[in-house]
């Protein structure tokens, strides 16, 4: 039977070869019927530098191909936007202390915080982990969804009581929204398994704090 070249590639395209060498392997006339049966179609994964290559059967190439999670652009990019776009969060929030009328809108920033302190702790620390820089460089990615501009901050900056408490649900609603939208997408476009974790638990918690927040409006 004829090895057929295994390189790092999407899952489908990998299912794909498997199943091409399989069509192969079933159209050698000089094949034993039961052998292909039996062994299944041949992957051939090649060596790392002075290692030799590897025949696996399509099986044991998909499991390890699946194992696979190494970060990609957009994991790296995800982890990097998040942690400003969660930098925002904690400069909004801070100001609801000493601003904000509502008792229950303090207790809201609080959790926010609490939450979203210890989750660009974890993005920094998966990037180091990774070897990657914690900052993206100039123009690397396009405005994010749901940040504030500088005047709205601005403005948050200097309203009190009930002003303060209605720009804060809203800035802070559409934030939300925006992070949700960055989370969805990676976890169509990355790869890495402790990225798509981070971002459901983005998902999951940032959905529920949106509906208090709009119950509050």
């Amino acid at each position: 039977m004829t090895p057929v070249l295994f390189r790092r590639a999407p899952r489908a395209t990998l299912t794909l070869v498997a199943l091409a060498a399989l069509a192969l392997g079933g159209c050698d006339s000089g094949a034993d019927p039961g052998s292909a049966s039996a062994t299944g179609p041949l992957v051939l994964v090649p060596g790392g530098p002075g290692e030799a290559n590897r025949t696996l059967s399509a099986e044991d190439a998909q499991a390890q191909r699946d194992d696979d999670d190494t970060p990609n652009s957009a994991d790296v990019s995800y982890a990097r936007m998040m942690i400003e776009h969660h930098a925002q969060a904690l400069e909004l929030t801070e100001l609801a202390p000493e601003r904000a009328e509502s008792a229950k809108l303090k207790a809201l920033a609080e959790r926010i915080s609490a939450a979203q302190g210890p989750e660009i702790d974890a993005m920094r620390a998966w990037l180091k982990e990774h070897g990657r820089p914690g900052k993206s460089g100039a123009h690397e990615h396009a405005p994010m969804p749901g940040m504030a501009t500088e005047a709205q901050v601005k403005k948050l900056r200097a309203a009190k009581g009930a002003a303060f408490d209605q720009l804060f649900l809203t800035l802070m609603i559409t934030h939300h929204e925006g992070a949700i939208t960055m989370a969805t997408d990676v976890k169509g476009q990355g790869n890495n398994i402790r990225i798509e974790e981070m971002a459901d638990d983005v998902v999951a918690q940032q959905t529920s704090e949106i509906n208090r927040m709009r119950s509050m409006l």
